[in-house]
């Protein structure tokens, strides 16, 4: 099992046993090493990195190695603005769903039969315009969402697709402040944040698992 995402799958910002990627491997790797099941969970996430990158780092860092079962998230990268590239994002949109597309489409090839994919949190990076555009990062990463979201349809039943965004949103509209799931650069998870996608992820990764052993 492999995650193949950037920092929100790194954990930065939090200790190491507090990540939701840490956690989750400790807990699923113990449930299926206890019934004879060799199960092994890597994390090969990296911090700022884009679609683009990961399509670059993907023969090493999943390709070589084979997977099984992978999980995708990217997109707050990609969705995020340069002030030297003048208005133009890190990776366009229509880019964006294509690479996502190919990194599903070459783990598959590598041996993946369950592909999990995650849309990402909402931030509180959404009251400054973005220099040379008019709009905001959260808008822009509402936009990326979509296109993880037209993807997924797409897809249908040949990936799992976990809507984070709007588990999120349904935490909000009960009552949990946003400010409390991010750290202070409103952007990366909080412990709190860790912990919801602790509880978000977890049940789809341990399904799909149980399906594959």
């Amino acid at each position: 099992m492999v995650f193949f995402g950037d920092s929100i799958c790194v954990g930065q910002g939090v200790s190491l046993y507090r990540g939701w990627v840490s956690r989750l491997a400790e807990k699923l790797e113990t449930h299926f090493n206890k019934s004879g099941a060799k199960l092994l969970v890597t994390n090969s996430s990296v911090n700022g990195r884009t679609t683009r990158q990961a399509l670059e780092d993907m023969p090493y860092h999943v390709q070589s190695r084979g997977v099984d079962l992978i999980v995708v998230q990217f997109g707050l990268n990609d969705c995020n603005y340069w002030l030297t590239d003048r208005g133009n994002p890190r990776v366009s949109l229509p880019s964006f769903k294509a690479n996502l597309l190919e990194i599903i489409t070459r783990a598959r090839t590598f041996g993946a039969k369950r592909v999990l994919l995650n849309t990402n949190h909402p931030t509180l990076r959404g009251s400054e315009k973005i220099p040379y555009t008019n709009i905001t990062y959260e808008q822009s990463n509402q936009a990326y969402n979509a296109s993880i979201r037209d993807l997924a349809a797409e897809l249908g039943e040949q990936i799992t697709f976990l809507d984070v965004e709007k588990r999120f949103h349904e935490l909000l509209d009960g009552g949990v402040p946003l400010e409390t799931l991010l750290l202070d650069d409103g952007l990366h998870l909080s412990e709190l944040g860790h912990d919801y996608y602790f509880r978000f992820v977890g049940p789809s990764a341990q399904e799909a698992l149980e399906q594959l052993l």
